[in-house]
């Protein structure tokens, strides 16, 4: 890079939508520079958040089936033993292979990784300030994305020290099983964490503010999902807040009282876990000084292009508004992008899955039944359960139910909300059908393989016309 560079985009953060925007900025023939100061590429997501999560979750999950879920298959086994080192090894090797994977993803397209903190200028410069503490220096460029990413949310009244009050972070990095360990907060990241720990042995008890788990899921599917977590081992404690926490050498003594007021009580444990959230990270950017419009929440205001308030400037992801999930901010990138390129950049947030890792997995796509209430939208409802899917049954795997959300009139399909097993997976035939506007005949229609688990997707539209053939 010579100092004479001009760059046609300089993009600021190398997360799942930084780093996603550089390539496809490459492969549309743009002189592209991505500036992360973390010093690894691929984000919270990839380097601690997602992938490490997801690793941990399936090393948990196997070490519990050795423990509890083989008897039934006629597998006896006896002195199991956990090597948390080489569990959380191999969870190392996982992230680092994927970072390394992006560093030559940007070598093959012609992006320029510079390795510093991003701050904004003005519309047309971007300061870098190495990561190893060198002088800093400016990049010129036509074009300024924003792709800054999130951070956890505080909780008032307790600090994170990453080790006995951690985030999302810490609890990724501990040394030891805890005896003990208390969630804060019933989304997705207090619930994966937490069942990565009690799988490994500790009692989890998981604090939450509301009165459910999951509040952004449909209300049926979370209290489903409570009951089957209880069985394994969590406990809640719904309707709660944390005023405060107490620290010694080898405790931490939380202060609880319920959400709507009433007599406080104390909760002891190893570790405790903080998963409130997360907010938009903006800090050090330099928005204020550019004009770049915020929210009162903090999120960068845009428009339907992902433009923000200053001209030249553009911003995706975590930063604006919208769930918190790496692949919409990856498919944010490539729709900026493409548009920045003359091309029709298409972004459809009706069609954006969620997906819970825990075991049975929960996953989403589209309306829950309480957002179509509140609209006024008219719908029916078709429901299948597992225990009625061969697959499942044979599998051992039959907790849960595919739900689906129609239009009464139209039929065309508005929501889908799964748990069970590979949830996560099954969720996309939803995500394709919704995108192409189906309605839930034209889903039980299509003939689906036997035995699968796809087939419950098929009779739950089937029930949407009170046509299931299996219950």
């Amino acid at each position: 890079m010579s100092e004479d560079t001009r760059y046609d985009l300089v993009i600021v953060g190398g997360g799942p939508g930084g780093y996603v925007a550089a390539i496809r900025a490459g492969q549309l023939g743009m002189k592209v520079a991505c500036v992360e100061m973390r010093g690894k590429l691929g984000g919270t997501c990839l380097n601690v958040g997602c992938i490490p999560s997801k690793a941990l979750l399936q090393s948990s999950h196997l070490y519990h089936e050795a423990q509890h879920g083989l008897a039934d298959h006629g597998i006896k086994t006896s002195g199991v033993k956990l090597d948390l080192k080489a569990m959380m090894g191999r969870k190392d090797d996982v992230v680092a292979g994927l970072t390394d994977g992006i560093e030559m993803l940007f070598k093959k397209n012609k992006v320029d990784y510079i390795q510093g903190r991003g701050r904004i200028v003005d519309a047309e410069t971007v300061e870098v300030t190495p990561t190893d503490n060198g002088k800093a220096y400016t990049l010129e460029t036509d074009t300024i994305l924003i792709a800054n990413g999130s951070d956890v949310a505080p909780l008032p009244g307790v600090e994170i020290d990453e080790k006995q009050v951690v985030s999302s972070t810490g609890a990724l990095e501990l040394p030891k099983v805890p005896k003990n360990m208390v969630v804060v907060g019933a989304g997705v990241i207090g619930l994966e964490l937490g069942s990565v720990w009690s799988r490994l042995g500790a009692n989890v008890t998981v604090v939450e503010f509301l009165d459910r788990i999951l509040p952004e899921n449909d209300q049926e599917i979370a209290k489903r999902s409570k009951v089957i977590l209880e069985k394994q081992g969590l406990e809640f404690k719904l309707g709660q807040k944390v005023t405060g926490a107490k620290k010694t050498k080898t405790a931490v003594t939380l202060t609880v009282e319920p959400s709507k007021g009433g007599d406080a009580e104390t909760i002891k444990a190893d570790v405790v876990l903080v998963a409130i959230g997360r907010r938009p990270y903006t800090e050090g950017l330099g928005l204020d000084m550019v004009g770049v419009e915020m929210n009162e929440r903090g999120f960068i205001q845009i428009d339907d292009h992902f433009r923000t308030s200053v001209p030249g400037i553009f911003a995706i992801g975590d930063v604006v508004p919208g769930p918190m999930l790496a692949h919409k901010a990856e498919h944010e990138g490539v729709a900026c992008v493409e548009y920045l390129a003359g091309e029709a950049g298409h972004m459809d947030y009706n069609t954006i899955p969620g997906v819970v890792y825990t075991w049975p997995e929960i996953a989403s796509v589209g309306k829950t039944e309480q957002q179509l209430k509140e609209d006024g939208v008219k719908f029916s409802v078709g429901k299948f359960p597992f225990t009625a899917n061969s697959r499942a049954r044979s599998v051992g795997e039959s907790d849960g139910l595919v739900k689906i959300i129609a239009d009464k009139e139209s039929d065309e399909v508005l929501g889908v909300h799964i748990i069970g097993p590979n949830a996560g997976d099954m969720i996309h035939e939803a995500v394709t059908a919704m995108a192409f506007k189906s309605t839930a005949e034209e889903i039980a229609d299509i003939c689906h393989a036997h035995p699968t688990l796809n087939e419950a997707v098929k009779e739950a539209a089937l029930a949407v016309h009170k046509r299931t053939i299996n219950m």
